[in-house]
């Protein structure tokens, strides 16, 4: 077993949960959302964030608009809409309890 390989996929399960807490705070492009992650030491590369943006924006918990830059092409910067408030409140209503639970495990076993 290997506990790197573990703990991306770890990582990987949270992503989602990440990406639109940030995005709870306010409106924010694709680089901010990296180095936010990045600063938090979750590791993150555009790769696996544009699916994932792609597919919360397609169910309707995102949505986005294009702004132009004072450095290059226009950013698109990306906002939480109310059903992505909602899932995201229920996410973190399913985190709250499933860490409340392997805490149990691991420090009462």
């Amino acid at each position: 077993m290997n506990a790197e390989n573990a703990k991306a996929q770890m990582r990987k399960g949270v992503l989602e949960l990440c990406i639109l807490s940030i995005l709870s705070r306010g409106d924010s492009y694709t680089t901010d959302l990296i180095n936010q992650l990045k600063n938090e030491e979750m590791l993150v590369v555009e790769g696996t964030l544009y699916p994932l943006l792609t597919r919360q924006k397609n169910a309707g918990l995102l949505s986005y608009r294009w702004e132009e830059s004072p450095q290059g092409p226009p950013r698109k910067y990306y906002a939480l809409t109310p059903q992505g408030e909602e899932y995201l409140k229920q996410l973190e209503e399913g985190w709250d309890k499933l860490v409340k639970t392997v805490n149990a495990i691991r420090l009462n076993g």
